[in-house]
């Protein structure tokens, strides 16, 4: 089975990706290769902005760019480490950290963070969320930015419609009925029922339901009956609000539908952030999931980004200047200012720009809110990403599709979870 995942990383790493080959030249320059885990046109141009900065500041490192799409990210990197061509420095979030350390993928971070100048400069809460995601409660990721579920709505259509943002999930659901004209192909939503579907379902679930831990006495809360209630909401919708279309849904049809002018809300994060107001300008404003009948407001917080230094490189230092390098005060609020993302930086939150980037502003409100309460999902098992991934998006398709009752998907997937987090429990 090695010696087969071997000739499969060969092949597929045609990659010029690979980490550097060797260490200093005669002159005393590296090259570093540096992997973005959502690689794209809207990214790419401001990692080649950083990157040249921070080649003017150390003249003798280079840094190659290369960007893999955030769908394969996990496969690139299983298939690097299988063939010990990992680059020496690349994007990593907490919802397959686990995963490569468990493959002893990455180097520890915590005398490198606590011995410079990012000491005491990082959310204490992504800080937490980066050491509760590996077994031995160190830090194999530095993070950059925290992010938060919302949904961005169209302002012209709400206000031609003499319409106010929803606050709760019933007003939503009339909102998004009312926005409906099906004869004109216009929608009032636009569901993800095709990759990425689960995880986004489960932020609607418990924000509908109020229920205020993930898990109880070892017991994943998933299938708790009010998160099957708002399920079952959601699936009504579809075809009655939604386009046909969106059982299949993944984030790229899903965002262009909506910054195409065919829906008037869509669910996803602030990480969208440039792709809609390149497409819609000030048309587009982002509001926080609304609550249900409990009133309360329960978040179940985004995957931690930021950057991981590959134990198999032979440049281990000049990758982690790089590293700080971005997660640095400028470089962090530079970053975070163009994706429309929460900084990791302590510093850069007193910068003027989160002053006038409301949806940043309003997520921050929501995060700081005494009575929000935060809801981990638990991505640092292992097997999270293939639960509520492979196993679980075609039977989130069925439910859509009325062939699966919404209580029968919660209460497998739950099933499997609490399973998942006992295997974990009995390896500590």
């Amino acid at each position: 089975m090695r010696k087969l995942l071997v000739a499969v990383a060969a092949a597929a790493l045609a990659l010029s990706a690979c980490s550097s080959e060797g260490g200093a030249g005669s002159d005393g320059e590296v090259t570093i290769t540096f992997w973005d885990n959502n690689g794209g046109p809207a990214r790419e141009p401001i990692y080649k902005e950083l990157i040249t900065r921070f080649e003017a500041a150390n003249p003798k490192i280079k840094v190659e760019y290369v960007g893999i799409p955030s769908a394969s990210v996990q496969q690139k990197y299983d298939t690097a480490i299988a063939g010990g061509e990992t680059p020496d420095v690349g994007g990593v979030t907490t919802s397959y950290l686990a995963h490569l350390v468990g493959q002893e993928a990455l180097a520890p971070l915590d005398d490198r963070i606590n011995g410079g100048p990012l000491k005491d400069k990082l959310l204490p809460s992504l800080v937490e969320t980066v050491r509760q995601t590996a077994p031995d409660g160190k830090l194999y990721i530095v993070p950059s930015s925290a992010n938060m579920d919302i949904v961005w709505y169209r302002t012209d259509w709400f206000q031609d419609a003499g319409l106010e943002a929803p606050k709760t999930w019933d007003e939503f659901i009339s909102t998004a009925t009312k926005l409906t004209d099906a004869g004109a192909n216009k929608y009032g939503y636009t569901i993800r029922g095709g990759a990425g579907s689960v995880f986004q379902l489960i932020t609607e679930a418990y924000a509908y339901s109020g229920v205020d831990n993930f898990f109880k006495d070892g017991q994943s809360t998933l299938g708790d009956p009010a998160n099957a209630e708002l399920v079952d909401k959601i699936a009504d919708l579809y075809k009655k609000a939604t386009p046909e279309a969106d059982v299949n849904n993944s984030f790229t049809q899903m965002i262009a539908q909506f910054t195409g002018g065919s829906v008037a809300m869509m669910h996803h994060n602030l990480g969208s952030y440039s792709d809609v107001t390149k497409a819609l300008g000030d048309k587009v404003a982002a509001m926080p999931l609304p609550v249900g009948p409990s009133g309360k407001r329960t978040v179940v917080p985004n995957p931690t980004d930021g950057f991981a230094v590959f134990r198999n490189s032979e440049n281990q230092d000049a990758a982690w200047k790089f590293a700080e390098f971005l997660t640095s005060a400028e470089s962090n609020s530079y970053w975070n200012e163009k994706v429309g993302q929460i900084p990791a930086n302590t510093d850069v939150r007193s910068a003027a720009w989160i002053d006038s980037a409301a949806h940043v502003k309003m997520a921050l409100g929501v995060l700081e809110d005494p009575a929000t309460v935060l809801v981990p999902a638990p991505v640092y098992l292992p097997q999270y990403s293939s639960i509520t991934k492979t196993d679980s998006e075609p039977q989130y398709q069925k439910v859509l599709l009325g062939e699966l009752s919404a209580q029968q998907f919660l209460d497998d997937v739950a099933k499997k979870l609490t399973e998942a987090q006992k295997e974990w429990e009995d390896r500590k």
